[in-house]
């Protein structure tokens, strides 16, 4: 397999952008895209043609990220912050697309502060070169594992929808509080407290243990891979380490994402970006606290907490506890979590596949671009 620079395998069109006119706009709309992907601003040159599209800036590089490159049919408006490359004779467009998005690109940027990918540097890039029926046998496989990719996902997002469906026919709009739920102020049915402050000038190592920060929760789950550690003396290993069925919620950011936490790893503390939430089980339940926390997210009930958008959105330990909650009773929130439990199983059986065909893919796309 020979390797082939890019300009010999492609016509660089950066250089034949045609500028989208008055009559261009009315005549549109067209899809409109830059550097990452579709757009949704003003965007400058318009092609008619099958073409791949290789972000030229945007964030888009680094020592371990690959370029984000698509391939875009008929007619489009593009901005300047992509190359548009149209494959010469012999060069499968999607292939193209496959090899780009491939491709390491850690020495090639220029930029101390934002990195760009120039177009002298881009004519440079070696693409690896195969015949025609191979490439589409390539592309095929590709292609028949990204399908099967994203069914596993839409059926991860269904099932994360039908949670969602549930809780609403079960609890109603818990912000209106449309079924006459018992309302209670938040220190009233659960204690809460902000993690340890991160002081670089009093570690020691001595009592040096992992800890979770605001990136580690996401939704209903943990990232724990290459957890931070800090010390936590004696003291503080009483007061922050966490135990099974606490609620971490996060107290900046995405205000109020949150995860239960089950004894992922033990010991575990917790950073002060964080609240830890331990519940009156006899009244509310850690699973349908979370999702309490989810539904106004995604409706607006911490917008008085949120505030404007050009501040960064806190939820301070005082307001946490002063938030009223709607709690339904008990062996209603039971079977609710119980609902959650049994598509959660699904879920895992869903998720196992679908990573099992994300690696697949990477194997492939390495053996093929690597």
């Amino acid at each position: 397999m020979d390797k082939v620079l890019l300009e010999d395998c492609c016509e660089i069109l950066d250089s034949m952008r045609v500028p989208i006119t008055a009559s261009d706009r009315k005549e549109g709309p067209y899809p409109y895209y830059g550097a990452n992907g579709i757009q949704d601003h003003v965007v400058d040159y318009i092609f008619d043609d099958e073409l791949v599209l290789l972000a030229e800036d945007g964030g888009n590089f680094g020592s371990k990220e690959r370029p984000i490159a698509y391939r875009v049919s008929g007619k489009c408006w593009v901005n300047n912050h992509a190359h548009v490359l149209k494959p010469k004779e012999g060069l499968d467009v999607d292939y193209l697309c496959y090899s780009l998005m491939f491709y390491n690109t850690d020495r090639l940027v220029n930029g101390a502060t934002r990195q760009k990918l120039t177009q002298a540097t881009m004519r440079k890039m070696l693409i690896p070169m195969r015949g025609v029926n191979e490439q589409t046998v390539i592309v095929e496989k590709l292609k028949t594992i990204q399908r099967i990719i994203e069914k596993r996902t839409e059926e991860i997002q269904r099932l994360d929808e039908l949670i969602k469906a549930r809780f609403v026919e079960m609890f109603g709009d818990i912000i209106r509080n449309n079924k006459g739920w018992p309302q209670y102020v938040f220190s009233d049915i659960a204690t809460s407290r902000l993690g340890k402050m991160l002081d670089a000038k009093q570690q020691t190592g001595k009592y040096k243990y992992p800890y979770l920060a605001n990136f580690n929760v996401q939704w209903f789950r943990f990232e724990l891979e290459n957890l931070n550690e800090m010390d936590f003396n004696e003291a503080d290993q009483v007061e922050f380490q966490l135990k099974d069925g606490d609620l971490l919620v996060c107290e900046g950011g995405e205000i109020g994402r949150c995860a239960v936490w089950h004894n992922e790893i033990q010991p575990c503390y917790f950073q002060k970006a964080l609240h830890r939430v331990r519940c009156n089980t006899d009244m509310v339940l850690p699973d349908y606290l979370a999702r309490w926390f989810q539904y106004n997210c995604e409706h607006g009930g911490f917008a008085s907490i949120e505030g404007a958008k050009a501040t960064i959105a806190h939820l301070p330990g005082a307001k946490l506890k002063l938030l009223k909650v709607t709690v339904p009773p008990i062996e209603l929130q039971e079977r609710f979590v119980t609902f959650v439990a049994q598509v959660d199983k699904s879920k895992v059986a869903v998720q196992s596949a679908l990573d099992k065909a994300q690696l697949l893919f990477d194997s492939l796309m390495q053996e093929y671009f690597g």
